[in-house]
């Protein structure tokens, strides 16, 4: 039943045009103007001229749209890019952690993302956050152990692939299991960093007399005179002998905090060009206020034109390279490059696309919204699906461009000519 609703959210709630034949523009320069030594310079025109001040020729090179390489681009758009090298990493005995907030991508006002490490047996120490919390590991396995405020509770297993999400308030840690591990961290709050978003269980200790710890606890005074003055974050231990808890427990079926996408198939998406997981309140109930996806896409495949109703997207690019014109309105549009460890903003409503640039190499990335479900109206399927006259008319096309355009969502479109 699980699989057959699983599924049905994919048809229903992501998918792409598809075109018949893929369109070859690697010789239309009206697309695309690119200056192969990173210059701003259009090479069939002439425009511009090379760059003869300080630069960065890296990052030139790896954002030849900063360059004016699409002609299509206008208007004024906000950077919506940014890249988790250019976060300060912080390191500790047992791992490191650096974050995207929105002080590093001030569009990202609901959404914070981070990258943390933790060596086997680390342990993220006891805490818990006045917002919610969302994982996806992609290297190691970890241990998460969690409480409700019913006194519910949960330790788990998570493998590559796997996903926990912890409500506002729920008590929690993480400890690494394999001999390195690493996650992505989302928080539904782009102001992560503000005092009294994060409580760590030492500091408060810490900061409580030692009178009343020992009358709390019922114990003697002398038990917390070692308590660390600063939390120390993340930590060295040695792995918990814990197994994972059974429905005694009340955190299992609806309620559970972890979702074991590890064990599920992925499922190829109409297309042609790869495939994607639906990670939301309609299969992980728990996770209502952030809803994911999870995509994989061929050698130069196209995320078709699409736009989301119900929030902005934040993304996470894993592996790969890729391209995305965001729309903003009013004549306003702008193109990025990403590569892995960039994140990126799509505000609220924006038309876009993402482009996987690699000739040889998968795109992988993550989506995230603020929202419990995921929804997204795709260009081709709404022109589909209008009186076929009046889109010609709008779009000065010729009427049977219009009437054999697709009126399913094909979400993922192959890139190459089969």
């Amino acid at each position: 039943m699980m699989k057959l609703f699983f599924f049905a959210s994919l048809l229903c709630f992501t998918t792409p045009f598809a075109l018949a034949t893929p369109v070859d523009n690697s010789n239309d320069h009206t697309v695309e103007k690119r200056d192969a030594n990173g210059q701003p310079i259009d090479p069939t025109t002439g425009k511009g001229g090379p760059i003869l001040g300080g630069t960065n020729h890296q990052i030139d090179l790896a954002n030849p749209d900063n360059l004016a390489a699409q002609s299509t681009d206008s208007g004024l758009v906000p950077n919506l890019k940014w890249s988790f090298s250019d976060s300060k990493t912080k390191i500790f005995n047992g791992g490191w952690t650096r974050e995207q907030v929105v002080t590093d991508l001030p569009a990202s006002l609901d959404i914070t993302g981070a990258q943390q490490h933790l060596k086997k047996g680390a342990v993220r120490e006891l805490h818990w956050h006045r917002v919610a919390e969302w994982g996806y590991v992609y290297a190691g396995s970890v241990l998460i152990s969690a409480v409700d405020e019913d006194g519910n509770y949960q330790v788990d297993k998570l493998e590559v692939g796997d996903i926990w999400y912890f409500p506002k308030g729920s008590a929690h840690t993480i400890q690494g299991l394999a001999d390195e591990n690493e996650y992505l961290l989302v928080f539904d709050d782009g102001n992560f960093d503000a005092v009294g978003t994060t409580f760590m269980v030492d500091d408060w200790v810490a900061h409580t007399p030692k009178s009343v710890l020992a009358k709390n606890f019922g114990v003697n005074q002398s038990v917390f005179d070692s308590v660390p003055t600063t939390d120390p974050y993340i930590l060295n231990e040695t792995v918990s002998t814990a197994s994972p808890t059974g429905p005694e427990s009340g955190l299992t079926g609806n309620s559970s905090y972890v979702f074991h996408q590890s064990q599920k198939a992925r499922i190829p998406i109409p297309g042609g060009g790869g495939n994607l997981s639906i990670v939301d309140s309609r299969n992980f109930p728990i996770a209502t206020t952030l809803a994911a996806t999870v995509v994989s896409l061929k050698p130069q495949g196209l995320r078709e034109l699409h736009w989301h109703p119900n929030a902005a997207e934040w993304l996470y690019f894993q592996s790969g390279t890729a391209r995305a014109t965001v729309f903003i309105g009013g004549a306003n549009a702008r193109t990025f490059d990403f590569s892995a460890g960039d994140t990126a903003l799509f505000p609220d409503n924006s038309g876009h696309y993402i482009e996987n640039t690699s000739q040889t190499e998968n795109l992988v990335w993550i989506e995230i919204y603020k929202s419990d479900r995921v929804a997204d109206i795709s260009l081709t399927q709404w022109l589909a699906l209008t009186p076929p006259d009046i889109v010609a008319n709008t779009l000065n096309i010729p009427l049977s461009v219009v009437l054999s355009l697709k009126k399913q969502k094909q979400v993922l479109i192959s890139g190459q000519v089969e």
